[in-house]
């Protein structure tokens, strides 16, 4: 089986569940997950204090329908679980058609649709319908029956660590808390996923991934309560994953608070540098998913964003619209490719030291500078993999530069080379021990 159809049999097997910020939908989604990467999963209890907030109560989700006086079936969570308010009271009761259009919810200008309604700090019973149905209900009574129930649990999450050469950190973060929706829900996970196992064959990896799995909001507070100090001290880089879907839309990156933040530097360069470009969007905590939380100025992390079908602007976000037809699986496949390419020069674009800084080292005992100077050989390196001059210009550059105060793109951009084009030279470099890196902080040459 290719990643393609791997990624399209989890889609499957994670869409039916029923999650919300707690209970079993949420660890049924982890205990899934848990087949693709070894992720541990950790639980605060109900109660619990975390910063300004304090976990609420399990909600345990049973049944919900409405019927009409004569037993038909109006709506059934069984059939569509946003039929339900989530987190919503329970409720048996006969109403008149009055009362219940008091507590359906609807999207009036896409008449299709159902919403997806939460209710999680404020207690209230609900139901959600396509306006379409909901101008339909004739005058009666009607039969809502919720079976609900709020009870001492915890919330959980979940995250697995990848270790590299250093302790300095990237953080890959998800959220698992939405139901039956395909780009705003499951693009983020499923792409997590497979990006873990993608940087698990890198055969040098330098920096350590931190894939972290998390109700919305909620759940990246309670992250950061029990690990924000460490990544304080450890995160060099990081980026939520959300909305990755949509086969006509670009991935594009929003900007980390933290103006300091590796990937912002890096995009940046590309942008400027590159034939290629990214869209880029600004930060701002008005919308958005968790990299609000982990950029809030008591943490500041260097925590960006990466989507493609950005939330709010397409019909199917936070609805029944939001398909799988309407992501697809082939754009997951796009995206995870193009976020583990950035991920890869990230890992290049580090600061490098000169180990033999005084003066330029005598290239042509390694073989890095021609033997003879002719004007027919101008222009050439010795290496025949990198066409004319490039891959000497590179490395006269590199090394003027190495001096721990430079990223690998601060020097590139002297030249007109793409970054990748650089690992050769880097490589070369290293093995002849005349660099040394990369490294992750500013550096002292001496």
């Amino acid at each position: 089986m290719n990643e393609l159809q791997e990624m399209n049999e989890l889609f499957d097997e994670l869409f039916p569940i029923m999650r919300s910020i707690t209970g079993e939908g949420v660890r049924e989604t982890i205990h899934i997950l848990k087949k693709y990467l070894p992720l541990e999963m950790e639980g605060i209890p109900t109660g619990t204090q975390v910063f300004d907030w304090e976990i609420p109560k399990e909600w345990v989700i049973r049944e919900a329908w409405i019927k009409d006086e004569n037993g038909n079936e109006i709506i059934n969570i069984s059939k569509l679980n946003l039929h339900v308010v989530n987190y919503s009271e329970p409720i048996d009761e006969w109403v008149t058609l009055k009362e219940l259009k008091q507590h359906v919810h609807t999207i009036p200008h896409i008449p299709d649709a159902v919403p997806y309604v939460i209710s999680y700090y404020k207690e209230r019973w609900g139901f959600c319908m396509s306006q379409n149905q909901f101008d339909s209900l004739s005058e009666g009574n009607y039969h809502v029956y919720i079976e609900s129930e709020k009870i001492e649990g915890e919330l959980n999450y979940a995250h697995a660590i990848l270790p590299g050469k250093t302790d300095k950190e990237v953080l890959i973060s998800t959220y698992i808390c939405h139901p039956s929706m395909a780009n705003n829900e499951l693009s983020g996970p499923i792409v997590a996923a497979f990006l873990y196992n993608r940087i698990k064959q890198w055969e040098n990896r330098e920096l350590t991934y931190r894939f972290v799995f998390v109700p919305e909001t909620i759940g990246s507070i309670a992250y950061l309560s029990n690990y924000g100090e460490h990544l304080k001290r450890h995160l060099y880089s990081g980026a939520v994953l959300t909305c990755l879907g949509g086969k006509e839309h670009p991935l594009s990156y929003k900007l980390s608070r933290n103006k300091t933040a590796p990937l912002n530097h890096l995009i940046d360069f590309i942008n400027e540098h590159e034939e290629y470009g990214m869209p880029i969007r600004p930060f701002t905590p008005l919308y958005g998913s968790d990299e609000r939380q982990y950029c809030s100025p008591g943490f500041n992390l260097p925590v960006g964003q990466f989507s493609k079908m950005v939330y709010g602007n397409y019909p199917g976000y936070h609805n029944s619209l939001d398909t799988k037809e309407g992501m697809t699986i082939e754009a997951l496949l796009d995206s995870l490719n193009e976020i583990e390419h950035l991920l890869k020069l990230q890992e290049l674009n580090g600061y490098y030291i000169n180990l033999k800084p005084f003066g330029e080292p005598k290239l042509g005992k390694y073989d890095l500078y021609p033997d003879l100077n002719t004007p027919t050989i101008w222009g050439q390196s010795t290496n025949k993999k990198i066409d004319g001059r490039q891959q000497l210009n590179q490395v006269l550059t590199i090394l003027n530069y190495s001096d721990g105060k430079h990223r690998l793109a601060d020097l590139a951009k002297t030249l007109g080379y793409p970054l990748e084009d650089y690992e050769i030279s880097l490589e070369i470099l290293k093995t002849h021990h005349l660099i040394d890196g990369p490294f992750y902080e500013e550096r002292e040459l001496f």
